[in-house]
């Protein structure tokens, strides 16, 4: 496989640098690099220092002024950094200039994430995503690979007589590459199409997961479903999606799936890579959007979810909004009281917004109220109908009852005369047995 090139084996300490532009807040930027240092330390990198560069422009050579670059250079070298982090996307050419300029490791958000997804892809889907994406990625940087740019001697009439630069060869072989983790892609995709096909057989209500990440979607599942999922206290702990029966009342049942989490600043390659693990959001009937009440950016990342919501084409869903960790928090910092559905003492429910609750997952305090207004849509959605199945076609009558959707039954001699809720998913299949008048 064809890397950008190879980074050192030991990078230790990691120099932060951020880029400010003139309409872009302080606190704003202070944020980014904030996490920045956890996207960094995830992969076991410490960090030694930070900078904040302010620009009106981006210049093509560095990005930056030459001032701010010495500048960054001088405070670099008196920390004994061993790599610099960009918060900004570099083009492949100022990553270069500046690794010559340096002599430092350089590399930018994107390549942190990738590095990160390369470590939790577990799936044979996330594996082949990831390395499509790093695939994307390193291809408009292999010069960067190569310092010897030397002519190889061709043999054939077919070949040039100069023969071929050595990165041509390696940008061939990276689109080859490209070209057959596509197809390769493609055919877990069908795969999964396959197994949410039979999943559809059974016609549960679905609802994903979203949020951004480290905000506790697993967990949530994990307290609603009784699932395994990891769930640790990091950024994408868990790339690969997990579907989950969740009983409600009356013996109605939903399908929750969680997904991998959002970030600001997720490099294109990845949201492009990851469109079959977060199309599960597109075809879901609901979204659960999990927000970490107890982090001050807690606005901006639910801003940054339903811009990557919007983007897939799944932002007019109806979405149920959960403000998670909200035992980390004092009673008196929560933005809503308990209204509806909720205890006062705790500080959880609604507040008259049916769609905005405050839970625990990890304590379990506010699920109930959650999983009631789950069971609310649900029961909401569906209408009560009569209807009288051949026994030749008993295996509606058996996806009825797996969907919880039977209030009443009775035998009789050429069928079955049920009485109960239509799935909008069967609604096509049960109106020719529709008993009308």
């Amino acid at each position: 496989m064809i890397e950008v090139r190879e980074k050192p084996k030991m990078v230790e300490r990691a120099f932060l640098v951020g880029v400010r532009m003139v309409e872009e807040s302080a606190e704003f930027i202070d944020s980014l690099l904030d996490e920045l240092a956890e996207l960094v330390g995830t992969l076991r990198i410490g960090c030694v220092g930070r900078t904040v560069a302010k620009i009106r422009e981006s210049r093509p050579r560095f990005l930056l002024g030459s001032g701010k670059v010495e500048e960054i250079l001088q405070e670099a070298r008196d920390l004994r950094a061993d790599c610099l982090v960009f918060d900004a996307e570099l083009t492949p050419a100022q990553q270069r200039n500046w690794e010559k300029a340096t002599g430092l490791c350089v590399i930018d958000r994107q390549e942190i994430i990738l590095d990160i997804f390369s470590e939790r892809a577990q799936t044979r889907e996330a594996v082949l995503q990831v390395a499509l994406a790093r695939a994307e990625h390193s291809l408009p940087r292999l010069k960067n690979a190569w310092t010897h740019l030397s002519r190889q001697r061709g043999g054939g009439v077919a070949q040039r007589g100069e023969g071929e630069a050595q990165i041509e060869l390696d940008s061939r072989m990276v689109r080859q590459r490209i070209s057959r983790l596509k197809r390769e892609l493609e055919a877990v995709v069908r795969h999964r199409h396959t197994q949410r096909k039979l999943r559809e057989r059974v016609p549960l209500p679905t609802a994903a997961i979203v949020g951004y990440t480290n905000a506790g979607k697993s967990t949530l599942l994990n307290a609603l479903t009784g699932a395994h999922v990891l769930a640790e206290d990091k950024l994408f702990a868990t790339l690969d999606p997990t579907t989950r029966q969740l009983p409600l009342e009356g013996g109605r049942k939903i399908l929750l799936t969680d997904t991998v989490g959002f970030v600001q600043r997720l490099p294109h390659q990845l949201v492009d890579a990851f469109k079959a693990t977060l199309e599960e959001a597109v075809v879901a009937d609901y979204l659960i959007h999990v927000l970490d009440a107890s982090h001050p950016e807690v606005t901006r990342h639910a801003e940054t979810t339903l811009s990557v919501l919007k983007e897939l084409g799944a932002a007019d869903k109806h979405i149920i909004t959960v403000y998670n960790k909200v035992d980390q928090i004092p009673l008196e910092d929560r933005p809503l009281r308990a209204g509806k559905g909720g205890s006062a003492q705790e500080g959880f429910g609604t507040n008259g917004r049916p769609d905005v609750f405050y839970v625990s997952a990890r304590s379990g305090q506010g699920l109930g109220c959650l999983a009631s207004r789950l069971d609310d849509l649900i029961r909401g959605s569906v209408e009560v109908a009569e209807f009288f199945i051949p026994h030749d076609r008993y295996e509606i009558v058996a996806r009825l009852h797996a969907a919880g959707a039977v209030r009443h039954e009775k035998a009789k001699s050429k069928g079955v005369h049920i009485v109960g809720s239509v799935p909008e998913r069967m609604r096509e299949t049960l109106e020719p047995y529709r008993v009308t008048g």
